[in-house]
């Protein structure tokens, strides 16, 4: 079965108080705060106490204040997005936790692709959601003892300005997309893409992620190391393929990449 098949985005499903199913699949516990700084500050604070925080547990945010990004980059709170962080408990096993941006990303997109079928996604390396080449969507992966927690924020209505990169929102598109749907309908794909990834591995989430994210081919730039290259796919255990210039590949398994567009003929 492939990751996420099991997905139902029915208005019905998940309905009232103590109806706890999203189509055929339990939902996830979903807290919601009108308003905090982050919420993955917050849960990384419980776990920090010594608070039991069950693996699933969500805590999503009508407004966030002191949001963040990779590299300490700031992201606008955005009241109608969807701004949210869950844990993953760690356990004997498990695959490296360094590929959790990918099990997230497969997850992600396949329920904005539920959402909004006629928008155009793609997922870059290794952890954004891109419609156009415009950032719709970011994954924060930050890890406590055993725990990792994950931060995940859409621009549903609207979206920061960023000096560096531009962004999207699906309203720009006329898509309305419920951020309480929406979150059930995360909750349940990362428990799916969660038991894929810890029964089948990571190989099998990488066959996955290929098919949703750029091209080989794309031309692509490696912040940190200060190089670049293009697109070579992804090695089994999840690493970007750097294809230099002199056919040589490189393995990148942390980083911050640009993607580039082409040299038209001429130029």
């Amino acid at each position: 079965m492939a990751v996420g098949d099991r997905l139902s985005v029915h208005p019905d499903a998940g309905g009232g108080r103590g109806e706890r199913r999203f189509g055929a699949v339990l939902i996830p516990p979903i807290e919601r705060t009108q308003q905090t700084g982050s919420t993955n500050a917050d849960l990384l604070a419980r776990l920090a106490r010594g608070e039991h925080v069950g693996e699933g547990h969500w805590l999503i945010a009508d407004r966030q204040t002191a949001g963040r990004g990779r590299l300490g980059r700031p992201w606008g709170d955005g009241q109608g997005n969807f701004m949210g962080s869950t844990v993953v408990q760690l356990a004997a096993g498990d695959p490296s936790p360094a590929t959790l941006a990918l099990v997230v990303g497969v997850a992600l997109a396949k329920v904005v692709k539920a959402f909004a079928p006629s928008v155009p996604l793609q997922l870059k390396w290794p952890n954004d959601l891109l419609v156009d080449g415009a950032k719709c969507s970011g994954i924060l992966l930050e890890r406590s003892g055993d725990a990792v927690v994950i931060g995940i924020g859409v621009n549903l209505v609207s979206a920061p300005d960023l000096p560096d990169r531009p962004t999207f929102t699906f309203a720009s598109r006329g898509v309305a997309i419920d951020r309480d749907r929406f979150a059930k309908a995360l909750a349940v794909a990362l428990v799916e893409a969660l038991r894929t990834w810890r029964r089948e591995g990571v190989t099998r989430i990488v066959d996955a992620w290929l098919p949703l994210g750029h091209p080989v081919g794309t031309p692509l730039h490696v912040s940190e190391q200060g190089v670049d290259g293009t697109f070579d796919g992804l090695a089994p255990d999840g690493a970007l393929r750097l294809r230099r210039e002199g056919g040589e590949v490189m393995l990148i398994h942390a980083g911050d990449i640009e993607l580039r567009r082409p040299l038209q003929e001429g130029n």
